[in-house]
This record gives C-alpha cells, sequence and structure tokens, in this order.
C-alpha cells in the first residue's frame, strides 16, 4: 500500500467519513420522500397530534423495510393530502427505544415488518387486509370501510375491472359471453348477490366471464348513462363486446344466473302490482271525491296516507291491514282506518301537507286532530284508539336545529351558491332514513 501522505490523510478522513453515513446510503431505493421516517418518541406523538390518518411500517431492519417500502412510495403518492405513510425502524438503537414505548416487535413477524394504523391521535387497527397498492389506498381513504370485493379469496374468478378504460379492453379482447355487475360497495342487495355470483364465476369459469365494476364514483357517469344503471346492482350482458340485454327479473342464485346464461333473454315484464284499494280489505280506501264525506259519517277515523312505491308502507301495512280486521269485528270499536293513495289523490296530499310516506293522520267529529308518526303496529294502533292522546311533540326539522350547515330555498339557492366558492350540497327528503343518517354525520 502507498504510504499515507498528506493527500492520503484526506483521502482517510473523507472515507472514514463516507463509512460513518453508509448506513443512510443503504436505505432502499426510490423511497418516497413523502413517507415519514420516525425514531424518536417526541416527533411520533408530534405526529399523531397533528395528522389524523396515519399508517406505520414498523421494520425489524432497513433490509426487512425494502419491499414494503417500495409499495408504500406509490400509495403515499396517491393518498397525499388524505392520508400519511411513516416508517420506524426498530433496527437502529434510537428507534428501538420507540418501538419498545409503542410495545411493538416487528422481528416476532414473519417477514419483520408490522403495519398498524392510527387515527385521530390514537391507534386504531392492524392492517390485515391485501398488501397491494389499491387495496392499501383504498384503506386509507375509509380506514373504517369494507375490504374491497376482490379481496375475497372466493371472488378469485371474478374479473376486477377498475377504470373505463380495462371495461373497454375487456369488451374489446373478450370472446368469451361476459356478464358485467356494476355495483356500489355499500349496496346492501349487491352484498347479497355477491357470493352468488362468484360461486356462479367459478362454476362456470370455462365457458363464461363474470366481471365486477364499481361505478358509485362520478368518474363513470358516462358508463351509467350507456348502460342504463339507474340502480344497484345493474347486470349487463355481452357478446363478443356488444350489449345485449340487462340480467333481471330474474333469480339471484348461483344455479339462476347460470340455467339464464345457457339461454340468455331480455327482462321478463314483472306483472303489475294489484293496487291495495283493489285487494279484499277492512281498511277503508278513500279519494278526492268521497273523504270529506266519509269523515263527517265517521266520528274516529284513522287515515294512512301511503305511495304505491313506498318500502315503508309496504312494511306496514300488514300491521295496518290486521288492526282493521280487529277494529272491524270488535263489538265496540273506538274508530275505524281508512288510507289514501297520496300519489293518486294529490288534492288531499296538499290540503294535509302530505311530505312524506307514511304518514298517519287521525280525524274527530269530522275535523283533523293529531299526525301520529309513532302508530306502526297493529298494537299500537289499537291502544292509541282505546286512549287517544296528543303525541309527544316531533324532533325539529334539520333546518330549524342550530348547525354550521346552510339551509338553501329555491329562491336563494342560486345566489346563496353565487358567493361561495366552493360549496358541497346535498339534496335530501326529510323522509329518508338513509338522509337522516347521513344528516347526522354532516355536522363537525
Amino acid at each position: 500500500m502507498a504510504p499515507v501522505g498528506r493527500g492520503g490523510g484526506a483521502g482517510l478522513l473523507l472515507l472514514l467519513g463516507l463509512l460513518a453515513v453508509l448506513p443512510v446510503c443503504l436505505l432502499p431505493a426510490k423511497v418516497s420522500p413523502l413517507i415519514e421516517k420516525i425514531s424518536d418518541h417526541k416527533d411520533f406523538k408530534k405526529l399523531l397530534r397533528t395528522r389524523n390518518n396515519i399508517l406505520v411500517l414498523y421494520s425489524k431492519s432497513t433490509a426487512a423495510a425494502e419491499s414494503p417500502l417500495r409499495l408504500l412510495s406509490d400509495v403515499a403518492q396517491v393518498v397525499k393530502g388524505r392520508g400519511t405513510i411513516s416508517w420506524i425502524d426498530c433496527g437502529d438503537a434510537e428507534s428501538r427505544k420507540l418501538c419498545k414505548k409503542m410495545k411493538v416487535d416487528p422481528s416476532s413477524k414473519e417477514k419483520g415488518v408490522e403495519l398498524l394504523h392510527y387515527k385521530d391521535g390514537a391507534f386504531h387497527t392492524e392492517y390485515n387486509r391485501a398488501v397491494t397498492l389499491k387495496s392499501m389506498v383504498a384503506f386509507l381513504k375509509d380506514p373504517e370501510g369494507a375490504p374491497l370485493w376482490e379481496e375475497d379469496p372466493e371472488a378469485k374468478d371474478i374479473v376486477h375491472v377498475d377504470s373505463e378504460k380495462e371495461f373497454r379492453r375487456l369488451l374489446k379482447k373478450e370472446d368469451k359471453p361476459l356478464l358485467m355487475m356494476f355495483y356500489a360497495p355499500w349496496c346492501g342487495v349487491c352484498k347479497r348477490m355477491m357470493p352468488a355470483y362468484q360461486q356462479a364465476a367459478t362454476d362456470l369459469k370455462s365457458k363464461y366471464v363474470l366481471a365486477g365494476m364499481n361505478v358509485y364514483s362520478a368518474e363513470f357517469e358516462r358508463i351509467k348513462e350507456e348502460y342504463g344503471v339507474r340502480g344497484y346492482p345493474t347486470i349487463c350482458y355481452f357478446e363478443k363486446g356488444k350489449f345485449l340485454f340487462h340480467y333481471e327479473n330474474y333469480g339471484a342464485t348461483a344455479k339462476d344466473i347460470a340455467e339464464w346464461l345457457k339461454s340468455p333473454v331480455p327482462p321478463q315484464p314483472q306483472a303489475p302490482e294489484t293496487p291495495w284499494a283493489d285487494e279484499e280489505s277492512a281498511v277503508y280506501h278513500l279519494t278526492d271525491e268521497d273523504f270529506d264525506k266519509f269523515i263527517k259519517e265517521h266520528s274516529s277515523v284513522l287515515v294512512m296516507f301511503h305511495a304505491p312505491w313506498c318500502g315503508h308502507c309496504k312494511k306496514m301495512k300488514p300491521e295496518y291491514e290486521k288492526a282493521a280486521e280487529s277494529l272491524h269485528v270488535a263489538n265496540d270499536s273506538p274508530g275505524v282506518l281508512a288510507a289514501v293513495d297520496a300519489t293518486a289523490n294529490k288534492a288531499l296530499a296538499e290540503r294535509f301537507h302530505i311530505s312524506g310516506f307514511p304518514t298517519l293522520k287521525y280525524f274527530k267529529d269530522g275535523e283533523e286532530k293529531y299526525t301520529l308518526p309513532q302508530l306502526r303496529t297493529k298494537k299500537k294502533i289499537i291502544d292509541w284508539l282505546l286512549n287517544p292522546q296528543a303525541p309527544p311533540p316531533p324532533e325539529p326539522a334539520w333546518e330549524e336545529k342550530q348547525t354550521s350547515v346552510i339551509h338553501l330555498v329555491g329562491e336563494d339557492f342560486r345566489e346563496s351558491l353565487k358567493k361561495k366558492k366552493h360549496a358541497l350540497v346535498m339534496f335530501y327528503a326529510p323522509y329518508c332514513l338513509r338522509c337522516s343518517g347521513l344528516c347526522q354525520r354532516t355536522e363537525p
């Protein structure tokens, strides 16, 4: 070796300096600057205070973190502004203390890493979903949401489509007959049908392709318009890329789907529902023409204003029928039950300010006396008629409550929005149960 002179001494010092920082150079390649590396407990506490949606990678060493960090770098880019990715390397001395304080030991895990999620300043859950870009992004966008359909191992034979581009490509390349389910992740009917659909996909995979696509997002409006997606699920049948029929008004079992695919046919029209007024019933059905006469002739009348399409009305109808029958056969009946189709008898609906269904109103001696939202069962109806009393005061309407939400009406809608740079507007109905749940979550 050449003797070390002045220049050699400087070179040795430089070499020693490089060796001192070498661990930094060994950081995994292509780690995004969006990933925050934490080693101090105070810094971690500050992160929890200032961010409310954090996914933390704990690793037993830098080497163990290399592969997860490459994926998390891509995740961090997609969720920028909505979620935070952090890394704690429990292999170095300072970070080891932090891991001990957090009671995390990634060395006990098979791959030497652990992913934990923190929400609103506290530990939320261990990340135990699929370790893929799509799943991790979906989790950080909605940490309490359900896993993606494709994460279900039973759905392995479903072709999961994520974008319009993928959808068009699938139609172009696929020679087998294709059944596509357009769905929304929150849709209860979709969730109930998915097991049968994925079973059919497995049973028929050699002959047919069954695919699924979450089109709830506004970016898919063009597809929804093109294929008549008015509700969920909407299932469309294609041959050689050409749309032929909707799969509707047929059974929802794997066997039903398989049988239909053997000989696809257009949707069969459903038999029209018999109007309630045309059924044999102890309930009196009133119209705009005979309502006043009937109310004057009967001293105690409970009237149900309903709509033929209303699910809550259909659910209540059997109870109302049973109560009417009991009152009809009673020797000393406390009243009679009547019904009005508010969609067909609009004058009555307007006169009595019917804005939701079902609406129950009580008439005594020809005059409207009470609106009774609490009567929904046979027992409650009969018990109340035996002892008619004023109902408890109604909950104040949403617009009457002191909240941070601005309530708009027809005349000031456009003017109010002109004054706002950005606005999110919720159009709702007072009787809508899903709206009621969302109303509560809109408040800070």
